[in-house]
């Protein structure tokens, strides 16, 4: 019986210590996952920290990536394409004033208007200058109907594509809205007066250039959406500027004869203006200077009558 229970002890005694050292165990795996997860909610809490310092680099950083992706290559299809047609042309009508009422009536038609009106005289040498505005997709049909008023004398057509341009300005737009909007949200969150400060003109700056983008855009979508016209109406005797700008040995001389006529005309305007002075007192003062001319001679020949030359005397015979 007495070695039967020091048997059951031991038995015991030997179960107790492999229950303590499981117990260890677990209690070590315990804290070394504790330990682990503290260490990671720490690594994890500091980029939490640094975000708003670094938001607004990586806002703008993702804005750039999101525009660049979302712009893309551009549409290449003409029928898509931006293209701004200008055109100059010169028409010699016999009416200056009905025709530039006809051009108005054309564009108002086509959907445009005028945006300029010049004239210079109302005689045969009438020009008048004409800016009109009218949607692209009728340029040509303006064109040829102001051909038609009258003689063509030139025309001067333009085009220049502009997609590029604009789908990188539109990019360009999209990033710096990113931009701005990343600082409007530092500026919410400004704890001092000089972080304040500081953000305010950075936001002023960004909205400047933003606002500067977007006035290009919209400059860039008037020309591509109106193109422009200048017309030239000019009557049967109005001069071409070649003419006006002519130079040489025949257009001086034939200035020279223009003045010399013109000189002559005055002066035989003049004269014929004097003439009726001149035979009212020429006459009268001619006619008094020839009387008193002939009065001064005649005192002189009759001195010479009364008073005739001595006779001298005869000599004596020696």
């Amino acid at each position: 019986m007495t070695t039967m229970g020091a048997g059951m002890d031991g038995r015991a005694g030997r179960r107790r210590g492999a229950l303590l050292a499981a117990g260890a165990l677990t209690a070590a795996l315990a804290l070394a996952g504790c330990s682990a997860g503290d260490s990671g909610s720490a690594d994890s809490a500091a980029p939490a920290a640094k975000a708003p310092l670094a938001e607004g680099g990586a806002a703008d950083k993702g804005s750039a990536a999101d525009a660049g992706a979302g712009a893309g290559a551009p549409d290449l299809r003409v029928d898509q394409r931006a293209i701004i047609y200008t055109g100059t042309m010169r028409v010699q009508v016999a009416n200056v004033d009905d025709a530039a009422r006809e051009v108005n009536a054309a564009v108002t038609r086509a959907g445009g208007f005028i945006g300029g009106d010049q004239r210079r005289s109302a005689e045969a040498d009438a020009v008048a200058e004409l800016q009109l505005r009218v949607p692209a997709a009728k340029f040509a049909g303006v064109v040829e109907e102001v051909a038609k008023l009258g003689r063509q004398e030139s025309r001067e057509i333009n085009t220049q594509d502009v997609t590029e341009e604009t789908v990188d300005l539109e990019a360009r737009i999209i990033t710096q809205r990113a931009r701005v909007d990343s600082a409007r949200r530092l500026l919410a969150r400004a704890s001092s007066i000089a972080d304040l400060v500081s953000l305010e003109n950075e936001l002023g700056r960004r909205e400047a250039d933003l606002a500067s983008l977007e006035a290009k855009k919209r400059r860039l979508a008037d020309l591509t959406a109106l193109s422009t016209i200048t017309v030239s109406l000019a009557g049967p005797a109005a001069k071409t500027t070649e003419e006006r700008a002519e130079t040489g040995f025949l257009v001086g001389l034939k200035g020279g004869w223009g003045a010399f006529v013109t000189s002559m005309t005055i002066l035989l305007t003049v004269l014929g203006a004097l003439l009726p002075w001149l035979v009212a007192f020429g006459v009268p003062l001619a006619v008094l200077l020839l009387v008193l001319r002939r009065r001064r001679k005649s005192p002189t020949l009759t001195a010479g009558v009364s008073a005739p030359p001595p006779v001298p005397a005869a000599r004596s015979a020696p």
